[in-house]
């Protein structure tokens, strides 16, 4: 028996269990109409290197009734004119049919700075995907030059951030103090980029650091010492938006939150804050990009499916106290890491030089 689904995975039932991807169904789930802009997109087409499965199904953590979302992420190169007159398409978004194609170029740098959404298409069981031209083997097989510590703070910056937006959306269940350490954490991991986006300084220079509040509505808050001398104005005040962005965040509690809280999505929230940990934690330890999690799919999807929130809709310790552990293992694997502190940039700028050097002279057509 076969069940479609608008903009959802097929899935065939046989004798009451249910087989994804049986006979190259998602294969042919692109062949449809709603996918032809594969095809016909002047910066698509042959140009695609890469095509593979995103969200859910690329984690193991879609919905047993095949009725999650089906996201495709994807790869392809620019053009010759592109690369000569330095353009770039950056990447094609189709809402439709939740599909993203990043530009070769776009996406060697975000795989640089280790992006999370991004980085987990280098990770994919094989069979994931659905399309991999010579070139996006070769980037396949040499996805280790890209990794480095720097995913300690973008992981990290995003795991905090996945966890402010949990926590809005379980209406502030932690206390105060807590949120307010949440935020200097937020706050720290988005400093890391600063050295690389502003005037230098020392750590020193700019102290935060939480203490015991003066207001009567806080129990503590962030307090900061700065120490800059003839340091640029503008630089000073594209920092402090980012951190005040950051605290505002905080505070926020917007239509998007109000939405998933009414589709009781605060689970897969939930789900999705510990998968960053653990994609984050073999990164360090294993130096692998492990994005379907079978190990721990078990955990994952009890509890996206609301196992570890009590009758309120409200997450109980024991989630709190999973998190905990985590936590103090992404702790003890930054400590412990043997990758470099940075990308081994000279293989990737020559690794990237190559690809579009063999476009420009017509050897890849």
């Amino acid at each position: 028996m076969c069940v479609r689904v608008s903009r959802k995975l097929r899935v065939v039932i046989y004798g009451g269990i249910i087989s994804y991807m049986k006979n190259n169904h998602i294969k042919d789930i692109l062949k449809e109409k709603e996918y032809n802009f594969l095809k016909t997109n002047e910066h698509l087409g042959s140009n695609i290197i890469l095509i593979g499965l995103g969200g859910s199904y690329a984690y193991g953590m879609e919905k047993s009734d095949g009725t999650s979302d089906l996201d495709i992420r994807g790869i392809a190169l620019n053009k010759k004119e592109e690369i000569l007159l330095n353009k770039d398409f950056e990447q094609i978004d189709d809402n439709n049919t939740d599909t993203v194609i990043y530009s070769f170029n776009k996406i060697i740098t975000l795989l640089t700075k280790q992006n999370p959404n991004v980085i987990e298409i280098l990770g994919l069981n094989y069979e994931h995907y659905l399309y991999l031209s010579d070139i996006g083997k070769l980037l396949l097989n040499n996805n280790k030059m890209f990794l480095s510590k720097i995913c300690i703070y973008s992981f990290g910056n995003y795991a905090s951030s996945q966890l402010r937006r949990m926590e809005n959306k379980a209406a502030r269940l932690v206390g105060q103090a807590q949120n307010e350490a949440h935020i200097l954490k937020s706050i720290n991991n988005a400093r890391f980029e600063f050295k690389n986006r502003y005037y230098p300084h020392e750590d020193s220079d700019v102290k935060l650091y939480i203490d015991k509040s003066t207001q009567e509505e806080y129990d503590s808050e962030i307090f900061m010492d700065v120490n800059l001398t003839h340091y640029p104005l503008r630089d000073w005040a594209g920092m402090w938006n980012e951190m005040k962005s950051i605290v505002s965040s905080y505070n926020k509690i917007g239509m998007r939150n109000k939405k998933a809280i009414n589709h009781n999505k605060l689970g897969k929230h939930m789900a999705h804050l510990l998968r960053l940990y653990m994609m984050c934690i073999d990164i360090l330890e294993k130096e692998k990009i492990i994005t379907y999690r079978s190990d721990e799919h078990e955990l994952l999807m009890s509890i996206r499916n609301g196992e570890y929130l009590d009758d309120n809709k409200q997450p109980i310790p024991a989630f709190y106290d999973l998190l905990n552990e985590y936590e103090k293992r992404f702790e003890y694997a930054k400590a412990n890491t043997s990758l470099p502190d940075l990308p081994d940039y000279k293989r990737i700028n020559e690794f990237k030089m190559d690809v579009n050097e063999r476009i420009v002279r017509g050897e890849i057509l």
